[in-house]
């Protein structure tokens, strides 16, 4: 006498499985479900900075320091707590690999930096998180750079040779990490620098600077693969998001930006042995009082030459923003290069669809290619803007966009 059969999918028609052999299956199944469960909620350990003689008011540099060696050391998930309260902290370097799973940063409290620029000891940033997987950073604390002593000495924007200010956080080299809920106010320089990362993301996460604070990028992306900025309010005195060169698959979503400069790819084609950059989607966001919207800048008259490719703008609002769609191959700030010889880079396959709102301009649509590589598969789809109640016109230079739907034409 046979044991009944049954068919199963992923079992191919003509096999037959035993009742025995069903129930090994799902003994298996439910083995495995188990141990993936107890993995999952397996007990973190906890490293409270009190216990390593973090107090409130005080210098938590040492604290954060040790917490984060003992963290990093462990076998098991960590948490570094940072108690609701107020700190003071020097430059501190979280570095890896760490042995432990995963390990967390919480934060509650707001962790000031020192204002003289000096007691930075020449650190390109304030905290710097390397070499890390699994990474999260959390909370509702908030890290105060301290930066308008800073700002007043800064004359970067226009001096080659400055002494470039700190940075509040550096990500460098970290995989598979969070950065969410907690504020970076006043950076002396960039808020965030992302380099070598690979599948980071930022959620619910803030930054906080006056319009007129210098060089405060919000979030600078550099040479990483798979980042992710949603859900992100940024007022800063730079560009709210910055995506410079060898970036892939990069995606900015649900961000509201201003004060701020916009949301830019580049400035790119400055140095030699750049890299290109492919995939990046721009979406849902809102600018508001912002000098420029969305855009695509490469110095003239300069080395680098690389391909950038695949970008798309699409679902933005504009309020009162001064040059909402832009691709300028002429950036040249303080007259820093030769716009006689035209950029390398070479722009393709790039589309700004439904934006939609206020200029603070009439020329609302500015495309400025290179007249040594022109600009090639441009769409304008539904480019909705206005300024003063009218519509706003459109400027090209050796670029021939394709209109899909309404826009204004070049």
């Amino acid at each position: 006498m046979y044991s009944k059969t049954y068919q199963s999918r992923g079992v191919h028609p003509r096999e037959k499985v035993t009742t025995d052999e069903k129930m090994s299956i799902i003994i298996t199944r439910w083995a495995f479900f188990l141990l993936l469960a107890s993995s999952v909620t397996a007990q973190r350990k906890i490293f409270n900075i009190g216990s390593y003689g973090g107090r409130p008011n005080g210098d938590i540099t040492q604290a954060l320091t040790n917490a984060w060696k003992d963290a990093c050391a462990s076998i098991v998930p960590s948490l570094i707590a940072v108690p609701k309260a107020n700190y003071n902290m020097g430059v501190v370097l979280l570095k890896g690999p760490c042995k432990a799973p995963s390990i967390e940063l919480h934060v509650e409290g707001v962790i000031r930096a020192p204002s003289n620029v000096a007691q930075m000891k020449g650190a390109s940033q304030w905290v710097q998180v390397a070499y890390v997987n699994a990474f999260t950073l959390s909370g509702n604390g908030v890290f105060d750079g301290q930066g308008p002593v800073a700002w007043k000495q800064n004359d970067c924007t226009h001096n080659k040779k400055c002494n470039w200010p700190t940075m509040n956080f550096g990500f460098n080299f970290i995989n598979n990490s969070y950065i969410m809920g907690v504020t970076s106010k006043d950076s002396k320089n960039f808020h965030v620098n992302v380099i070598s990362c690979h599948n980071i993301n930022f959620s619910g996460f803030k930054i906080s600077a006056p319009e007129g604070s210098p060089n405060t990028d919000g979030i600078h992306i550099g040479r990483s693969k798979g980042v992710t900025v949603k859900n992100t309010r940024i007022g800063t005195g730079d560009d709210c998001v910055s995506i410079g060169d060898g970036n892939s698959n990069i995606t900015v979503e649900n961000v509201s930006c201003g004060p701020g400069h916009g949301i830019s790819v580049g400035s790119l084609g400055r140095y030699n042995n750049e890299a290109p950059v492919v995939g990046v989607i721009i979406k849902n966001c809102t600018l508001t009082n912002t000098m420029n919207g969305v855009r695509i800048k490469t110095w003239p008259g300069t080395p680098g030459a690389i391909q950038v490719s695949n970008l798309h703008f699409e679902d933005i609002v504009m309020n009162n923003v001064s040059n909402p769609v832009i691709i300028d191959q002429e950036y040249c700030p303080w007259n820093q290069c030769n716009k006689k010889s035209p950029s390398k880079i070479r722009i393709s396959n790039v589309s700004f669809k439904n934006i939609r709102g206020t200029s603070g301009t009439a020329e609302g649509v500015s495309l400025i290619c290179s007249a040594g590589v022109p600009c090639q598969n441009v769409e304008l789809n539904n480019i909705n803007l206005t300024f003063k109640g009218a519509k706003v016109t459109a400027k090209c230079s050796h670029a021939r966009p394709r209109i899909t739907a309404n826009a204004p034409a070049c």
